[in-house]
């Protein structure tokens, strides 16, 4: 046998296991039939297709340009910006933020990261609510802790939240709950009374709180932002909010995030931005500056578009024996919607693209709990949603 193939794995071997068992069900072998198909529109991502307006290019630019390249001193983040997230924060949560209490980050992940190795480890474990976006998992398998989901119930077509099951699932080693608010996939959005039953508890039993908002302001109901656990909690309670300029700003390849924490933990967190990336660039913090400091219509036009996205995929699909639609989402840009007669969400979506050539996401990434469920997502512009909601409605008649 060839020795170079007999050791083609000998370093994988050696890597820790929890990196050996790393593994994403992703879209490839659906994206790789796109490719052959041709004319296929690409629903399947957790992307707007908004260009990031020109007010937070410039930003960037001018940063650039006015020699804003060397180190962020403070690990916290740009102070202007830092300063700017505490005022937001403050305004949309109805209380007052301390500058200190929130780090940037390059993206949302890296925010996610930074909140389970702080928290997690070997021997611990982390309850998470799902249908989830996989990465949440991923990352709580990363950092060596057991991921416990609990799932939300499908009750009368819509997702439900029941805390005595959430509850019942923590045990001595459970380190943190988390969960998404706006959910990615569902829309569900957690109550202020589901947020402060939990908080409750994660005060009783010395638990984390980890609320993903990262879909926060593309919520759909009353006031600027969803109900977050920033509203109630207080300044030492183990609670984390992450979010990101990604969807609400239309950032999402610009890579700026942030995640607000306890203020006696800061020290810890900016020690661990300097050893995980030394800080965010500074021309992307000042693009984010600019973003949160001038994006209010931004942040509305993003919000409707999605409102409106969702609205035409009900019209489209609703009338249609075929396909099961919950109530409608509370926030977020997806559609997530199941065919009975296809339970198979993998191949109900091969055979959605075959027929209409429109690329879905199956349930199935998001958990056992929706593997029967195709997501649309519907933060996209109008008249390319119109060709393929025509298109969807034709394929599934």
């Amino acid at each position: 046998m060839d020795r170079r193939n007999a050791r083609n794995d000998e370093a994988l071997r050696h890597a820790r296991p929890q990196i050996q068992d790393l593994s994403t069900e992703n879209i490839a072998e659906l994206a790789v039939r796109a490719r052959q198909l041709g004319d296929v529109i690409p629903l399947w991502y957790g992307e707007g297709d908004l260009v990031t307006p020109p007010f937070v290019r410039d930003a960037a630019k001018a940063a650039l340009d006015a020699g804003m390249t060397f180190y962020i001193p403070d690990m916290h983040g740009y102070q202007p910006l830092n300063e700017a997230i505490a005022d937001y924060q403050s305004r949309a949560h109805g209380r007052p933020m301390e500058r200190k209490r929130s780090t940037v980050t390059p993206g949302g992940m890296q925010a996610l990261l930074m909140a389970m190795e702080l928290i997690a480890d070997m021997g611990t474990n982390v309850v998470y609510v799902e249908p989830q976006w996989p990465n949440i998992r991923n990352l709580i398998h990363l950092v060596g802790a057991e991921a416990r989901p609990v799932s939300l119930d499908y009750v009368d077509d819509d997702w439900k939240l029941d805390l005595d099951k959430l509850f019942a699932a923590c045990d001595a080693r459970t380190r943190a709950i988390v969960f998404s608010t706006p959910a990615n996939p569902t829309g569900w959005v957690a109550s202020r009374e589901e947020l402060q039953a939990i908080l409750d508890f994660g005060r009783q039993r010395g638990i984390w709180i980890v609320s993903d908002e990262v879909y926060n302001p593309l919520w759909f109901g009353e006031g600027e932002t969803a109900p977050s656990i920033l509203s109630i909690a207080d300044d030492e309670d183990l609670a984390i909010s992450v979010n990101s300029f990604s969807k609400g700003w239309a950032m999402t390849g610009l890579r700026c995030g942030w995640l607000t924490h306890p203020l006696s933990v800061a020290p810890q967190v900016a020690q661990m931005t300097q050893l995980m990336n030394s800080g965010t660039s500074g021309p992307i913090q000042a693009a984010a500056h600019a973003a949160i400091t001038q994006g209010h219509e931004l942040v509305a036009t993003m919000r409707e578009r999605c409102r409106k996205g969702i609205d035409h995929g009900y019209e489209a699909m609703g009338g249609l024996s075929r396909v099961r639609l919950p109530k409608k989402a509370k926030g977020g840009m997806y559609i997530f919607f199941s065919l009975p007669d296809t339970p198979n969400a993998r191949e109900a979506c091969m055979q959605v693209l075959e027929s209409s050539r429109v690329g879905l996401a199956p349930g199935s990434m998001f958990g056992q709990p929706s593997s029967s469920f195709l997501r649309i997502c519907i933060a996209r512009d109008p008249a390319q949603l119109e060709v393929a909601f025509d298109r969807l409605a034709k394929a599934l008649a």
